[in-house]
């Protein structure tokens, strides 16, 4: 069992070099020496790319699923859609977003926020700036003036092919995601 998330997690890294323009998950330091830029009245595009076409297929080549997605929402600065699963045995959905800040002091408010909110149960080194998994599993990304949240909440106990626990599974969409972003 300890060699699944290993394996799938190999098996991401692959995917996730496939992304056009990303870099690698795994460094936690930026990876431009361009300040980021502070949010707008529209989603920026790294934001964009986590429901975009090619995230779609990055997560089924990763999940062994494919996924109907949601409309993406804008809201508050907030970049979301769902990933359902309806055709999968057993069924199954996850939500990914993105919440665009406007300073350092400002994303590590909103991340600490987070982690009082929804918990902390251990942190996840090597994935962006920072990053946690939470008392349900899902998981908290930092990665400069973004933090991206995967909320596996309405996910199965176990799901994708191979069967995989959820919270494996928000781990190994947090790095899919991290692996396409350039940054901004």
């Amino acid at each position: 069992m300890r060699g699944r998330p290993l394996a799938l997690l190999l098996a991401v890294g692959l995917v996730a070099t496939g992304c056009s323009g990303g870099t690698s998950s795994t460094s936690a330091a930026p990876t431009t020496s361009l300040a980021p830029k502070p949010a707008g009245a529209t989603p920026s595009p790294i934001s964009v790319q986590v429901c975009s076409a090619e995230a779609q297929k990055d997560m089924a080549s990763a999940l062994g699923e494919r996924a109907s997605v949601s409309t993406p929402t804008w809201v508050d600065h907030r970049y979301a859609c769902t990933y359902d699963y309806p055709g999968a045995d057993p069924t199954g959905s996850f939500e990914v977003s993105v919440k665009e800040l406007s300073s350092w002091a400002e994303t590590t408010t909103y991340y600490d926020g987070l982690a009082a909110q929804l918990g902390n149960t251990r942190n996840l080194e090597s994935l962006g700036q920072g990053a946690f998994q939470t008392t349900d599993g899902s998981v908290v990304v930092r990665k400069d003036w973004k933090v991206l949240l995967v909320d596996d909440s309405a996910l199965p106990t176990q799901f994708g092919v191979p069967p995989t626990s959820a919270s494996d599974i928000a781990v190994t969409v947090a790095d899919v995601i991290l692996g396409c972003w350039a940054g901004d």
